[in-house]
């Protein structure tokens, strides 16, 4: 992991307080560098476009719940891919569902991944290992 890369935030976008703490756990116990910023809803993932408009860093990578307040994660997805600025962030969905619809729509979106969130915790640190291992180790971000 290069100074910079490792500098850069991971979003995380889920509204729910308990998966929220897993995942910050996971990451903690992973020894993750990158600081991680939390939206809570699909409208303040929203809020961070102007924020990189603006000079902001871009995260790494953003994790997207899809089940979420006020703007739904598919929704954000779509308008994230509309900006310029966030057109290329790659952008992982995590989420509990696993309905051909939500997984047929995030692709068509272009999400770069879809994973469906386990419910237990030694097996959500493997798939923590697994994104921090390919988005912030092996994969080589756009600037």
């Amino acid at each position: 992991m290069t100074l910079e890369t490792s500098h850069r935030p991971i979003l995380l976008v889920e509204d729910n307080p308990v998966d929220v703490d897993l995942t910050l756990r996971a990451f903690d116990r992973r020894k993750l560098l990158n600081p991680i910023e939390v939206a809570r809803d699909g409208q303040e993932a929203l809020d961070w476009i102007p924020r990189w408009e603006a000079g902001a860093t871009l995260p790494l990578v953003i994790l997207l719940d899809l089940k979420l307040p006020k703007i739904d994660g598919l929704e954000v997805l779509r308008q994230l891919r509309e900006r310029p600025v966030s057109r290329d962030l790659p952008v992982v969905v995590l989420t509990s569902s696993s309905e051909d619809r939500d997984v047929e729509t995030a692709y068509r979106y272009h999400a770069n991944s879809y994973i469906v969130k386990p419910v237990n915790f030694e097996k959500f640190m493997d798939v923590a290992a697994q994104i921090e291992l390919y988005w912030c180790l092996l994969n080589h971000p756009a600037r």
